[in-house]
């Protein structure tokens, strides 16, 4: 049976579904739907329901929480993440699992509460110190944003790794039908490394504090493999009509919902259009992506920021065609009509350029 529900909602009931019983968050718009469903439900499964002091102390209650090993989660909105930045790193430095949901809105600074793209940045390349990685998942619909959460528990559970769930004010707010197809949680894998109490037992420490020379070093390069692991193994993206593409767009969430308009406005068009969904952010699609740009004319990569993920893009392309980018910042969001004047707009001037050199 489906219900009519928000992103919000849908992540809220879904992480509940998955066996997350820990919830710690502190109010912040775009999001407030998340937290206030977290409030009402929580006691209802016998869970726990926070309202921290703060980002801060909320990020860190999970980081307690997960160190007991259990299934636990935060979430709030841009300068909410970066606030919670420095336990995000200690949480990968500690190989804990939890779940991070980030509904972005516009930046830098306090900004406002419209929809952005603008912390891909902040999400993919760490955000915090030390050389880390979270796995970013990014929903481009209510339903997916339900699917995608379910497996974020999974996936932080299997990795020993935080996963941040990207979605923006759009797909936090959309409401939209969703179906809740998966089996409510019982079972969950051993934690042998989990906090259980001392008492009968080998000692335990849960840490990311390696003071002798070489550990550090030694436990780093251990991430690194975990992390490689999880390049050739997570990866998940969306192609459309990309085989006969003389244009690929590359766009994630609320953009790539916008780009596959421009698809079913392309047969209008002189050119064929394909399209590039990245599901995972990180890791990220790249020989998807390069396989691509071996076959087209150019690249579109279209963003909700001043050009984030075209760098990624970029490397992953590595000169095999043009990457053009189109994209509006402060909660502008980018329609179909513009996409496709930007499309017509690169194909005039490649022809342009081609006669010219003629």
């Amino acid at each position: 049976m489906k219900r009519l529900l928000t992103g919000n909602e849908a992540a809220a009931e879904i992480a509940i579904q998955a066996g997350c019983r820990y919830y710690y968050g502190y109010p912040i718009t775009p999001q407030n739907e998340l937290i206030n469903y977290m409030a009402v439900r929580m006691p209802q499964v016998g869970g726990t329901f926070i309202q921290a002091e703060s980002e801060i102390a909320a990020i860190n209650m999970v980081y307690g929480s997960a160190a007991a090993g259990a299934r636990t989660m935060t979430s709030s909105s841009s300068p909410g993440i970066s606030l919670k930045q420095e336990a995000i790193s200690y949480l990968a430095g500690s190989e804990l699992p939890c779940v991070i949901v980030n509904i972005q809105r516009g930046g830098p600074g306090l900004g406002d509460i419209s929809a952005s793209q603008a912390d891909y940045f902040q999400a993919v390349k760490g955000g915090g110190h030390g050389d880390y990685h979270v796995i970013v998942l990014a929903p481009a619909s209510v339903q997916e944003m339900a699917d995608l959460v379910y497996d974020a528990f999974d996936l932080a559970d299997k990795y020993r790794n935080p996963v941040l769930i990207l979605g923006d004010a759009q797909i936090g707010q959309l409401m939209e039908p969703v179906e809740f197809h998966r089996k409510p949680k019982k079972d969950f894998p051993p934690k042998d490394w989990a906090l259980t109490g001392a008492e009968g037992r080998k000692r335990n420490i849960v840490k990311s504090f390696y003071p002798i020379k070489g550990q550090l070093e030694e436990f780093n390069a251990h991430l690194q493999r975990k992390y490689r692991t999880i390049e050739e193994h997570e990866v998940r993206y969306e192609a459309i009509d990309v085989d006969e593409a003389d244009v690929v767009l590359i766009a994630y969430g609320t953009s790539a919902r916008i780009c596959k308009e421009v698809i079913r406005k392309s047969s209008q068009l002189e050119f064929n259009v394909g399209l590039i969904r990245p599901i995972t952010l990180w890791p990220f699609p790249k020989e998807c992506i390069r396989t691509v740009s071996e076959k087209v004319q150019c690249i579109l990569t279209v963003e909700m920021s001043a050009g984030q993920m075209v760098e990624d893009v970029k490397l992953a392309v590595e000169g095999r065609c043009p990457v053009h980018f189109y994209g509006r910042t402060g909660g502008g969001v980018p329609t179909s009509l513009e996409v496709v004047k930007k499309l017509a707009d690169i194909i005039s001037d490649s022809h342009s350029v081609s006669v010219a050199s003629h």
